[in-house]
């Protein structure tokens, strides 16, 4: 060892001895064998060198956290204030505030303005072609938010809510088509949050729509379709029972289709109850006041 020693110091310059004494009497002074574990005590002459890149990267990788973590926090103030805006239904500053992610990888963000444009589209004061530009719109959204997050299933709800709405501008047969798609992502939503009522009322929707559809549209479906999609009344109500399990009085339709779909089945005094029920709910909303 001391053979080698004296090898490397002699193929070293007279600045580099120099150096490399102070920082052995820097690493004496500072790391002693004593305040190391006893195995590290014959390489403690490394110590002093390493600790430099060291001490960058640890603060490099604090400051990165750090970013991140301030990010993340001001990702969840704004998503905070979009719920508030949106529960208190302030569309027009919701969709302000949102719109400035647009271009964003979140899919928190983009389903959030998938759904407040589509709103905007639904306002009675929102013209016809703006009506259209904004249902366009909105399903490019939830396309962003299913890319950016496959397993977000608010993106998968409102996916299917959003492309039902552009099949009302591309024809029947675009719509009946769509249908089957827009199943398939209220199934996945369903799938990963058996929780949400709204996933599974507009499914209730979805069957109640095929159960109700009128001999001639079922032909021309049969025509364009060679299994076109159907359903039943019984297989809507459960839907809609299942929602008001899930969450009681959460939405006034959900109520009235329940009275509905009891009187297509021909039980009147359930049909009245439910019915009652949803005419005697607050008004919160646009939809609320136009429900009967």
């Amino acid at each position: 060892m001391e053979g080698m020693t004296v090898m490397f110091r002699m193929a070293l310059s007279s600045s580099k001895r120099a150096m490399l004494r102070g920082w052995n009497r820097l690493s004496r002074k500072t790391y002693s064998k004593e305040s190391l574990p006893k195995a590290y005590g014959h390489f403690v002459f490394l110590l002093p060198v390493a600790p430099l890149p060291c001490l960058f990267y640890e603060a490099y990788g604090k400051n990165l956290l750090f970013r991140v973590v301030h990010a993340k926090e001001k990702d969840e103030d704004i998503l905070e204030q979009a719920d508030y805006l949106y529960g208190t239904g302030e569309t027009d500053k919701l969709y302000k505030l949102l719109i400035q992610y647009k271009d964003s990888d979140n899919a928190e963000f983009l389903w959030r303005l998938a759904r407040t444009t589509r709103d905007l589209s639904q306002m009675s004061k929102t013209v016809a072609e703006d009506k259209k530009k904004l249902t366009y719109e909105a399903f490019e959204y939830t396309k962003k938010a299913l890319e950016a997050n496959e397993a977000c299933f608010a993106a998968h709800k409102w996916y299917a809510i959003c492309i039902s709405d552009v099949g009302d501008y591309e024809g029947v047969r675009k719509k009946i088509g769509n249908a089957f798609i827009v199943k398939d992502h209220l199934l996945r939503a369903i799938e990963l949050n058996p929780k949400d009522a709204t996933s599974i009322h507009i499914l209730g929707l979805w069957c109640f729509a095929f159960a109700e559809l009128p001999w001639y549209q079922r032909k021309i479906a049969a025509v364009l379709f060679a299994a076109p999609p159907t359903s039943t009344f019984e297989e809507a109500l459960a839907y809609f029972l299942k929602a008001e399990e899930v969450d009681s009085n959460f939405y006034s339709k959900n109520l009235l289709m329940l009275g509905k779909s009891y009187m297509m089945l021909n039980n009147k005094n359930e049909a009245l109850f439910w019915i009652s029920k949803a005419k005697d709910y607050p008004a919160h909303t646009e939809e609320d006041k136009q429900t009967p």
